[in-house]
């Protein structure tokens, strides 16, 4: 895998964890308190790299084949079921993901829990709020960066795409102080959820010994077709598809 190929897909799957992250520790700062907020992301990120630094060298013990074949067969349940969604919202059986209607939701649940801290923590809800949403995508995003940066043996460039992912996002919404509702996230679940399920196929299939002609060339090829398969489904879902609201999904996998 390419430096660039690894460093794109992993900054663009990131990025879809960090918005969705950085809805959750606006909607705490906003209604509740900020410092509490950030106090809680922090505490989170700090989970997240001993994660990654306990996970990077593991994952390295295991033998080339049997990795590909455990983590091909993980990106590709974790990338279909995105690009499933993907499908139903595009072809309109499934309601779109819309960031400023989870926001709302967040800030009217932040407004109508009780107030008091712990320690040196003002508010705890918006400490607790903000550490289990940040955790919880960053999770996935630790994910990624371990699984692509093990196979593509470049673990420090996915970190640095996934760094590079959450500083985009994260200046950006603080500038804005809003939820990146312009952000076309739809469109971008359905890219890495194809991106996903094409590494995974390969992957997986590199793992079990067999071949794919030209090796990683195969990839280009890959990719575009998994997409127009995806591209298909949605076009022959959507002749019978009602038009669905734009409401807010709830957790899972994305």
């Amino acid at each position: 895998m390419s430096a660039w190929v690894l460093l794109s897909t992993v900054f663009l799957a990131c990025a879809v964890e960090a918005v969705e992250a950085l809805t959750i520790v606006l909607a705490a700062g906003t209604s509740r308190h900020w410092g509490s907020a950030l106090q809680g992301t922090g505490a989170a990120l700090v989970v997240l790299a001993a994660v990654v630094a306990v996970l990077g060298p593991a994952i390295n013990l295991i033998p080339l084949n049997a990795l590909r074949l455990v983590v091909g067969a993980l990106l590709l349940v974790f990338g279909l079921q995105w690009l499933r969604k993907a499908v139903l919202r595009a072809s309109g059986h499934r309601a779109l993901h819309d960031e400023e209607a989870v926001y709302a939701r967040q800030v009217a649940a932040a407004g109508s829990a009780g107030t008091g801290g712990r320690g040196p923590v003002r508010d705890w809800y918006a400490f607790t709020l903000s550490f289990k949403g940040v955790l919880l995508e960053g999770l996935e995003v630790a994910f990624i960066v371990v699984t692509f940066g093990s196979n593509g043996h470049d673990v420090p460039l996915a970190a640095l795409g996934a760094l590079a992912a959450a500083v985009a996002v994260a200046a950006l919404g603080l500038a804005v102080r809003a939820p990146l509702a312009r952000v076309p996230e739809n469109t971008m679940k359905f890219v890495v959820g194809t991106m996903l399920t094409a590494f995974g196929l390969f992957w997986s299939t590199e793992g079990t010994g067999a071949r794919w002609p030209g090796s990683e060339a195969a990839l280009p090829v890959l990719v575009p077709a998994v997409a127009l398969l995806a591209i298909g489904f949605a076009a022959v879902l959507r002749r019978s598809a009602a038009p669905a609201p734009r409401t807010p999904v709830g957790g899972g996998p994305r």
